[in-house]
């Protein structure tokens, strides 16, 4: 097997892996992580051969990209301290205590190497994280803090990892010049972020065809994490910045076609690389294995502490965190979401999983120092990061559906169905005064105005049955039969339409573009 034909296996695994998680009830991610572990095993699959360098800038921006379209600003504004203290504060607290405990029990380990490695393995993982919470029907509020928490402390660990990285490569360290590169960072990479969504959103504009602007999304994550590290900004925090520009300003509520032939191809895209992400991390086995071979004890024995510190730290930061979260939460802070109990708190420590970023920063650590010694420990440091993210993964990934089982932590599906009634309402109501504003400038027949009444009020009923009386709803449930009934008996009609256009394609002297776009005209009209 060579390395197209294994990327191809991750494909197609990543694919599978979503029916196979649900069928069991697990997450995707893991599933692939266990696949790749699989593949690692096997003699005849190669060793993964990609420059570490390129791991992160491949894989981060499509993922972080994908993140922030389910998400908004004014939910990230409304947690800004949960966030704060889960996706910053907790990143230096992992980091330290990490840094600490391997400097003292790793022999010849120096501080600035411990840090490296502590900020690398701090992180959780954003993907994982989401890609379980959203599985398993957790509380919006701790997906949303999950959300925050997993874009923003990349953030954070990928800055603080290049400054450790810098020191143990010089072989210096100054506390002011590492504080003034994690400000600049900052700064750089919102002005990035803010210049490139501004300029994409007027180049959607200019495009107009669904294809070329859903294209665009594609190429501005990476031109975003490009131009940021090139002008030494955070690339992800670039990233995080426009896509959230234009989730705010980019958005087009007319534009149907674009934004559902946008979600599938996004859908399709986060399907994948999350995929080919999670694989690697499996096929990373190969190297682990090749760092071990002969001091097997030693390692595992260190790899585990350092679990046991990144695991233990979360728990003993969340505790006190969620404490006093509660204590400053206002009642003008009523779109904060916080966990409310201690079982909540309980999921959001066991769902700290690590994944992507720890193994592209791991991998990533250079060979050579400046003066050009190798760069110390950096097997051990490789082999120990594995090791938490693989225990993290697999053992949080796996046992965190039971955990939430057992403590019977599910969403509030009442706020939830609340909340719809409430958009249905508006959403009708908004169509009734568009329909009063038409009505003032034209003259229309009693019976369609009567007719179009009925229709707004349809359109709320359609989005939530509930919010109509009795009456109503059943006269509705009529209307929705019969309109069944015709939309059934209208595809059956297109649909032997699109086989004889179809069937025209292969006769003599066709002409393929023509046929194609009378069967895209007979596509748009099935949708409607």
């Amino acid at each position: 097997m060579d390395q197209l034909a294994l990327l191809f296996v991750l494909l197609l695994g990543a694919l599978l892996s979503v029916p196979v998680g649900d069928r069991f009830g697990l997450p995707a991610p893991v599933l692939m992580t266990v696949l790749g572990i699989v593949l690692a095993l096997l003699d005849f699959v190669p060793n993964v051969d990609i420059p570490p360098d390129l791991i992160l800038p491949a894989l981060l921006p499509p993922l972080l990209y994908a993140a922030v379209r389910r998400t908004s600003w004014r939910q990230f504004a409304a947690n800004k301290r949960p966030i704060f203290l889960l996706a910053v504060a907790l990143v230096f607290v992992t980091m330290t205590c990490v840094a600490a405990v391997a400097h003292a029990i790793v022999p010849g380990l120096g501080l600035a190497a411990a840090f490296a490695l502590g900020a690398l393995v701090a992180p959780p993982d954003p993907v994982a994280a989401t890609a379980v919470a959203g599985q398993l029907g957790l509380p919006r509020r701790l997906v949303s803090i999950l959300e925050g928490e997993g874009l923003f402390n990349d953030v954070t660990a990928i800055v603080l990892y290049n400054v450790a990285i810098a020191a143990a490569v010089g072989g210096t360290f100054s506390p002011w010049s590492a504080g003034f590169d994690l400000v600049l960072s900052a700064v750089v990479a919102v002005a990035v972020g803010l210049a490139l969504g501004w300029a994409a959103n007027k180049v959607l504009g200019l495009l107009g065809d669904a294809t070329l602007q859903i294209g665009l999304t594609l190429l501005v994550p990476y031109a975003s994490y490009v131009l940021a590290e090139e002008l030494h900004g955070s690339g992800v925090l670039a990233v995080l910045t426009t896509a959230m520009f234009l989730a705010e300003y980019a958005s087009d509520a007319d534009d149907v076609l674009t934004r559902l032939a946008g979600h599938t191809v996004w859908d399709v895209v986060d399907t994948l690389v999350t995929g080919v992400a999670f694989g690697l991390i499996g096929l990373e086995l190969h190297n682990a294995v090749r760092t071990a071979s002969g001091h097997w004890a030693e390692l595992l024995g260190w790899a585990g502490a350092v679990v046991g510190v990144v695991i233990l730290v979360r728990l003993l930061w969340l505790l006190p965190a969620t404490w006093l979260t509660k204590r400053l939460h206002a009642k003008r802070d009523r779109d904060e979401d916080i966990p409310m109990s201690l079982r909540e708190t309980v999921v959001m420590w066991w769902a700290g999983m690590r994944g992507v970023a720890s193994v592209a920063l791991a991998l990533a650590i250079p060979l050579e120092t400046d003066d050009g010694s190798p760069f110390p420990h950096r097997e051990e440091i490789v082999f120990i990061a594995f090791g938490v993210i693989l225990v993290t993964l697999l053992v949080q990934g796996l046992t965190l559906p039971w955990l939430v089982g057992r403590l019977r932590v599910t969403a509030d599906t009442e706020q939830e169905k609340e909340f719809e009634r409430t958009l249905a309402r508006r959403a009708a109501k908004a169509a009734r005064q568009r329909l009063r504003e038409i009505e003032a400038v034209e003259e229309l027949p009693e019976e369609l105005t009567e007719q179009m009444l009925r229709r707004a009020f349809d359109i709320g009923l359609r989005i939530s049955p509930e919010i109509g009386d009795e009456e109503r709803r059943e006269a509705h449930e009529q209307r929705a039969r019969r309109i069944k009934r015709l939309r059934r008996i209208q595809g059956e009609m297109l649909s032997a339409a699109r086989h004889e256009v179809l069937a025209a394609r292969s006769e003599p002297g066709a002409d393929p573009e023509i046929v194609d776009r009378v069967l895209r005209h007979l596509d748009v009209r099935s949708l409607r």
